[in-house]
């Protein structure tokens, strides 16, 4: 799969401020306006658009309104759930400042997403990562118990599993995303795209930093598992089912069990193209 290459491609045109900040206002417009072209072209998901968009004063109003329908059980209900995740939005205004960074992400990189309101609605990397979001900040917090509730919801809901301590940056995409698992003392810096039944794990018992550092720029593509403490530096690319125990240099294409070197990354930024082959510049 190839990302699109250019604004006018996007399904997010323009929704970042001068100092590469999301704009909040602006997203949450154009979220509102395809919510009522909904909510008009299919009578039968016009509740659905009220009850997550049309009634709701925010984006991060209505991601927790979207996240509390996908992730209510008998444990907890929706009616539960909804006023806790909008209480953690307000206290930690940062998380909707990741999930709309998320949100533009998808937009800009896949080309299945022609629509800004469709990674909330639709994409369960988006609402996977989100819960992994609200899980992390409850373990900041040191609300443990709450934070693996969270996390075995999405687990469970999305079959993602990310240990609520992993630290994970903004602009992530998790493209598919079924059977992502990504470990307890794992770092992905921002601007990472990584696709289905990646595992960023350990390789044993051993205690302390133990799972992977990603950083920014990087494209780990479907099936590769990237195991112990090693480094994938800033811009570089992990071919599709390649294991990964050795650190990778930044600009680097690797892949193969277990993965070697293949040549220099084609792109500055991989996670940005999105382009799963290894076509690498000067072979």
């Amino acid at each position: 799969m190839k990302g699109k290459h250019s604004q006018a491609d996007s399904a997010s045109p323009n929704l970042l401020c001068a100092e590469g900040k999301p704009d909040l206002e602006k997203l949450w417009t154009e979220v509102n306006t395809e919510a009522r072209r909904i909510s008009e072209t299919e009578e039968r998901l016009g509740a659905l658009m009220e009850d997550v968009f049309l009634s709701r004063d925010s984006f991060g109003c209505a991601a927790a309104a979207r996240l509390s329908r996908k992730l209510a059980r008998e444990d907890m209900t929706r009616e539960e759930l909804f006023p806790l995740l909008v209480e953690i939005f307000q206290d930690h205004p940062q998380l909707v400042a990741s999930l709309a960074y998320d949100t533009i992400a998808i937009c800009d990189r896949d080309p299945a997403c022609t629509s800004v309101i469709q990674p909330l609605l639709y994409f369960k990397g988006f609402m996977a990562i989100s819960t992994y979001r609200i899980s992390h900040q409850l373990w900041k917090n040191k609300r443990h118990e709450l934070a693996w509730y969270f996390q075995s919801l999405a687990s469970e809901v999305f079959g993602v599993d990310i240990h609520p301590a992993a630290q994970i940056g903004c602009g992530i995409l998790l493209d598919h995303a079924t059977g992502l698992v990504i470990g307890e003392t794992a770092i992905v810096e921002d601007d990472v795209s990584i696709l289905h039944e990646v595992t960023l794990g350990g390789t044993g018992k051993q205690t302390g930093n133990r799972h992977p550092v990603v950083r920014s720029g990087v494209l780990i593509g479907a099936g590769a598992k990237i195991l112990g403490r090693v480094e994938i530096g800033a811009g570089a690319k992990i071919g599709a089912g390649s294991v990964v125990l050795e650190d990778v240099a930044p600009g680097k294409t690797v892949a193969g069990v277990p993965a070697i070197f293949v040549g220099e990354s084609s792109e500055k930024n991989p996670a940005h193209a999105m382009d799963q082959s290894l076509r690498c510049s000067g072979l």
